[in-house]
C-alpha cells in the first residue's frame, strides 16, 4: 500500500468516525461503542462492531439500519456497510430493514417471566 493509499484511508477512517460520532451520540451516552473493524476502501465497504451497552440491546438492530442507511448517503466512498453486535443480532437478522419488536411475556411460553421490573 503506498504512502498516498494509507493516507487516503486514515482519512476515510477518521470521517466514519467523525459520522459515528456526530449522527449516533446515543450510542456512547447509553453506554455502547462503535468502532470500525474493517476498511476496504477499494471496494467501498467498512465493517463496524457495536459493543458494550449495545450487545443485546433491542434497539441496536435499529440504530445498525440508520447507520447503513445514513453512511452511504453520508458518506461518498462508502457503497456497503456491514455492522453488527456480535450477539448474532446485528446485520443477519434483519429482513429488508423490519424490525419486529418482541416484549416481555410474549412467544407462547408459558414461564412467568415478566421481565425487568420498572425502578418506580
Amino acid at each position: 500500500m503506498s504512502t498516498e493509499t494509507a493516507d487516503g484511508e486514515d482519512e476515510l477512517r477518521e470521517r466514519i468516525s467523525n459520522f459515528l460520532r456526530r449522527n449516533f451520540p446515543q450510542i456512547q451516552m447509553h453506554g455502547g461503542s462503535a468502532a470500525i473493524r474493517n476498511l476496504d476502501r477499494e471496494k467501498g465497504e467498512v465493517t463496524v462492531m457495536l459493543g458494550g451497552a449495545c450487545s443485546g440491546c433491542g434497539i441496536s438492530p435499529m440504530t445498525i439500519q440508520a447507520i447503513k442507511s445514513r453512511m452511504t448517503q453520508e458518506i461518498p466512498e462508502i457503497d456497503t456497510v456491514h455492522a453488527d453486535t456480535g450477539m448474532g443480532g446485528g446485520s443477519e437478522g434483519m429482513t429488508d430493514g423490519q424490525v419486529s419488536p418482541s416484549f416481555p411475556g410474549e412467544g407462547g411460553s408459558d414461564d412467568d417471566d415478566e421481565g425487568p421490573q420498572a425502578p418506580f
